[in-house]
């Protein structure tokens, strides 16, 4: 019987990848099925209460079990900024908080500039009950952006060997590894890859 999941995010390249590394099992049913929710404010204070607020709201809208996740890159260097504000600390697109994340950064030498990519899971239940987890993926910034893969800070996340990905792709941007490279190693899929683990305890 195939576990029903509502996934609790507008972003296009979130819901391709959540479903991905969800894989088979799940009948996953969009946001577009609910044309009157109204996603949350990011009001939390951490990515753990980003996911936790969308998920409940979503469940509770639905009458389905809804994941949501919330993430974002930590760079030491800017004592873990933009971390929870990831995606809005600066207008623009994608690419405008790439080039203002590299500006802050230019002064920056190579060992100085350890980051790392986390990811907060939360299944939330129309009965309030929640499964939570979360993943990182560790790294560093690079100083230009490189690759057309991946989204978001993806072309400026350098792979080290802390990141586990095979070897040959230390030095690559999270950017230029293939997807199927990135669904082993990154943040996302390592929370996700707990978060079935604890969908299917119950079973």
């Amino acid at each position: 019987m195939p576990i029903q999941l509502l996934i609790a995010t507008a972003n296009t390249h979130k819901v391709e990848e959540i479903s991905g590394l969800l894989g088979e099992g799940y009948e996953l049913v969009s946001l577009r099925a609910f044309p009157n929710l109204e996603m949350p404010e990011e009001t939390g204070e951490t990515m753990a209460q980003n996911a936790r607020l969308k998920a409940q709201v979503c469940a509770q809208v639905s009458g389905l079990p809804a994941l949501a996740d919330d993430s974002g890159i930590e760079v030491d260097a800017l004592d873990g900024a933009p971390g929870v504000y990831s995606a809005r600390w600066t207008p623009g697109s994608d690419a405008d908080r790439t080039r203002a994340l590299l500006d802050k950064l230019a002064d920056v030498a190579s060992p100085e500039r350890g980051a790392r990519y986390r990811c907060a899971i939360c299944v939330a239940f129309p009965d309030g009950s929640v499964l939570e987890t979360e993943g990182t993926c560790e790294g560093r910034i690079a100083f230009e952006p490189r690759g057309e893969n991946g989204f978001g800070y993806d072309p400026i996340f350098e792979i080290v060997a802390a990141t586990g990905a095979p070897l040959a792709f230390e030095g690559h941007t999270m950017a230029q590894v293939p997807p199927e490279t990135k669904a082993q190693i990154s943040h996302r899929a390592r929370a996700m890859n707990q978060i079935q683990t604890l969908l299917h305890s119950g079973e």
